[in-house]
């Protein structure tokens, strides 16, 4: 079981982004267990959330490497856009981890979104990199 502390300011700057990364990181994983206490301090106050979890579908984030007990279609998916980012990578004259994170395969793989307002849903995926490649992870997915 792994485990992640997300901190929520208060602050009316910070407040909702910080909502939204816990809430997009929820929708990736299972918890199993949380724990939340308030923080004061001399600069700002917040939330500690404490969350307990295990990765859906049997997906690993560990390395970078999907689970044993993932389902096969979820490991073939995972390799296709493992593949689709090398050759963008080398087209682009980039390093992998610029255009997509293992983690963000991982979570392309799980979720299989199929259209743009799904893809924006998954941590990672804001309005430039869907710019940049939306249409064509969104291609590679939806051929599983």
């Amino acid at each position: 079981m792994s485990f992640k502390v997300c901190n929520i300011r208060l602050t009316k700057e910070h407040l909702q982004l910080d909502q939204k990364r816990l809430n997009e990181f929820l929708e990736t994983v299972e918890v199993k267990l949380t724990s939340s206490n308030f923080v004061t301090t001399n600069s700002i106050d917040y939330w500690s959330v404490l969350v307990f979890y295990e990765p859906k579908f049997g997906l690993q984030k560990s390395k970078g490497t999907i689970g044993e007990d993932a389902i096969p279609e979820q490991k073939d998916l995972y390799l296709a856009l493992k593949n689709w980012r090398s050759k963008k990578a080398k087209e682009l004259a980039l390093s992998h981890f610029k255009i997509c994170y293992n983690s963000e395969l991982i979570a392309l793989a799980s979720n299989k979104p199929k259209t743009v307002w799904e893809l924006e849903k998954i941590k990672g995926f804001g309005t430039i990199k869907i710019k940049k490649f939306g249409d064509e992870i969104l291609e590679v997915v939806n051929s599983f």
